[in-house]
């Protein structure tokens, strides 16, 4: 049986089987947090009643108009998150996790321990954000 492991900016510094499961474990209670989340959001936005609100002053459907964009807004952006987390499960089983999509060399582990969703290094995130 093969031990997957992924490593670190250190080289010879290796997450241990118990911290990737740790990982797995914290990213998996996200993604039902975030599963419950989005179906609760979704229930109230399809609750909503088109002919809710006629008759009201347009302050009234503006801020109407306002909160459900917010919470539309609001459900896409979990929906972002359930996916990076289930791209993060995957590339712990695939023993790529702690690995940068575009130099390849290891993201620290601080990093990740800080946000293990983190799918590029320090500085490939760096480059990324002053394109």
């Amino acid at each position: 049986m093969t031990t997957r492991t992924a490593r670190t900016a250190m080289g010879d510094d290796v997450w241990s089987e118990e911290e990737l499961a740790e990982v797995r474990e914290r990213l998996r209670h996200e993604i039902e947090e975030l599963r419950a989340d989005i179906a609760r959001a979704e229930e109230q936005l399809a609750s909503g009643d088109v002919s809710q609100g006629a008759g009201d002053d347009p302050a009234d459907a503006g801020a109407k108009t306002y909160e459900r964009e917010r919470e539309i807004a609001l459900t896409l952006n979990a929906r972002d998150l359930l996916a990076q987390n289930e791209r993060a499960i995957a590339r712990v089983e695939a023993g790529t996790y702690g690995e940068c999509e575009s130099c390849h060399k290891p993201i620290g582990k601080e990093r990740l321990r800080a946000f293990p969703r983190a799918t590029l290094c320090v500085a490939c995130k760096q480059r990324e954000e002053r394109r």
